[in-house]
C-alpha cells in the first residue's frame, strides 16, 4: 500500500492457483493437537472460542488448489509512461523506484472436506493447510495462530458478520503443519470472477454482433455485471467495517481475498462475498498498540513510523487507513478487470498505472483510460451518478491517510448502496 509522496510502504496479496488429485477421502487421526480453546482479552474483554480441535471429527477429501502470498512495496514519486509494463523488476529512476514483487515463502494447500462428528456432522468445509516448520518457517506458524485467534475473537463479537468466512476448528499434524477448517461458503474468490468475466468479455468480441444483436440484451448484460461487482464489494467491505469496529485490521485485503458463493452475474441478489485470509490480522486495541510491535505486524508500523504516525492514536488511524487503501486498490482491480478482455491489464499494471503513472490523481487516470476504448466500460462503470465511483476511489486512495475514509463511511457511500444502478 502506499502513502503520501516519497513514503514507502507495502502490502501483502494472496494469489489463487486451482488443482486437484483426485477424489478418495481420508480420515485424519493420531495427530497431536496444538490449538486450544483458550481465554485472550479482545475489545470485548475475555471470550472462549467454541471451536473443534479433535482431529478425528474431520474427514479430509480431495485436494482443490493451493496460493501463496506476494509482498508488494510501493515507491512514489516517479514519473513513468502511461503504458502497462509487466516487469517486477525494482527500477532506479532519479534515486526513486517503483514497485518491487518477492513472493512469500509459505504456500498454502486447500482441501475439500467435511465434519464427521457431534452437532456439525455433515457440514462441508474447506481445510486450509499451512506447511509446518521444516517447510514454511517461524513464520507459517505465527501466520496460522494469528488466523485462527483472529477468527475465534471476530467470532465471539455479537451480532456475527455474515461477510467473513467462518472457523469451525483446527489442529496439527505431527509432521508441524497446521490444518485450519473453514465452513464450506464458496470455493470461488473475487479474483476467480473477474478472471472469468473478462474472458467472457473475449468472447463475446469475438462474436461481434452474433452475441447481442439485440441492444437490450447487451444493456441487461452490462447491467447485471455492475450488480454483482456493487454486491461484491459491499459486502466485502461490510466485512472489513465488521472487523474495524471490533479494533482488528486485515492486512491483507485483495481479489484473493474474497470468497463468493457464486460467480453468477444475474445470481447478485445471492451473492455473500465473505473475507478470508487474516493471518495477517493486527489487534489495534490501544493496550496492544502501547506494546512493542514485532512479528508478522512490524511492517506496518515501520510503515507508520515513516508517515509520521508515532502514538497510539496516530498508529491506529495510520493502520485503518492502510486496510482502506488496499481495499481502495480491491475497488480499482474489480472496476477495471471484468471489463476488459482478458490479458489487457492485471492488478500489478492497474497499480503501477494509478500509482507511479497518475500519482494517485484519478481525474488524469480517467481522462487516460477515457481515450482508449479497452477501458470504456470501467470508465462507464465510475462514471455511474456523476462520477460517484471515481470520487469514492479517490478518497480511498487519497495520497495522506489521515483524508481517507472510514470502512463504514465507504460502505455507505452512493456508489455502493445500490440505488445509482
Amino acid at each position: 500500500m502506499k502513502m503520501a509522496a516519497g513514503c514507502v510502504s507495502a502490502c501483502r496479496v494472496s494469489a489463487y492457483h486451482p488443482s486437484s488429485i483426485g477424489d478418495t477421502p481420508v480420515v485424519i487421526r493420531g495427530f497431536n493437537l496444538k490449538f486450544q480453546q483458550k481465554e485472550k482479552t479482545g475489545t470485548n474483554g475475555k471470550y472462549r472460542a467454541s471451536l473443534i480441535m479433535n482431529p478425528e471429527s474431520f474427514e479430509v477429501g480431495r485436494l482443490i488448489g493451493s496460493y501463496g502470498f506476494m509482498n508488494v512495496t510501493s515507491y512514489s514519486g516517479l514519473q513513468s509512461r502511461p503504458d502497462f509494463e509487466n516487469s517486477s523488476q525494482a527500477n532506479d529512476v532519479g534515486g526513486l523506484r517503483f514497485q518491487d514483487v518477492r513472493e512469500g515463502d509459505v504456500q498454502i494447500r486447500l482441501y475439500e472436506g467435511r465434519v464427521t462428528q457431534g452437532p456439525r456432522r455433515g457440514t462441508p468445509i474447506i481445510f486450509k493447510v499451512y506447511p509446518g516448520k521444516q517447510v514454511g518457517g517461524v513464520e507459517a506458524d505465527m501466520m496460522a495462530s494469528n488466523e485462527l485467534k483472529t477468527h475465534a475473537f471476530l467470532q465471539s463479537c455479537s451480532p456475527i458478520c455474515h461477510n467473513i468466512q467462518i472457523l469451525l476448528g483446527g489442529f496439527e499434524t505431527k509432521t508441524g503443519e497446521q490444518w485450519l477448517a473453514f465452513r464450506n461458503d464458496g470455493k470461488y474468490c473475487a479474483a476467480d470472477y473477474a478472471k472469468a468475466s473478462c474472458e467472457k468479455v473475449s468472447k463475446n468480441l469475438a462474436l461481434g454482433e452474433q452475441k447481442f444483436w439485440n441492444p437490450f440484451e447487451q444493456e441487461q448484460y452490462i447491467k447485471r455485471k455492475r450488480s454483482f461487482i456493487i454486491n461484491l464489494l459491499q459486502g466485502a467491505f461490510r466485512g472489513l467495517a465488521f472487523m474495524h469496529d471490533n479494533e482488528m485490521l486485515h492486512q491483507s485485503v485483495g481479489p484473493a481475498s474474497v470468497v463468493l458463493n457464486t460467480m453468477v452475474d444475474k445470481d447478485a441478489a445471492y451473492l455473500v462475498p465473505r473475507l478470508r485470509d487474516l493471518a495477517f490480522a493486527v489487534d489495534i486495541q490501544m493496550s496492544s498498540l502501547e506494546e512493542n510491535s514485532g512479528g508478522l505486524s512490524e511492517g506496518l508500523w515501520r510503515r507508520a513510523r515513516s508517515a509520521g504516525a508515532f502514538s497510539p492514536m496516530e498508529k491506529r488511524a495510520f493502520g485503518i487507513a492502510d486496510d482502506i487503501y488496499g481495499a481502495g486498490l480491491l475497488f480499482a482491480y474489480l472496476a477495471f478487470i471484468p471489463f476488459c478482455e482478458a490479458g489487457i491489464i492485471d492488478s500489478l499494471s492497474l497499480q503501477r498505472l494509478l500509482e507511479s503513472t497518475f500519482k494517485l490523481d484519478l481525474g488524469a487516470a480517467r481522462e487516460y483510460c477515457l481515450a482508449d476504448d479497452r477501458f470504456l466500460e470501467a470508465v462507464k462503470f465510475l462514471d455511474v451518478g456523476d462520477g460517484a465511483g471515481w470520487e469514492l476511489l479517490q478518497a480511498m486512495l487519497n495520497p495522506d491517510f489521515r483524508n481517507r475514509p472510514i470502512a463504514e463511511a465507504v460502505v455507505n457511500h452512493r456508489f455502493l448502496t445500490g440505488a445509482l444502478l
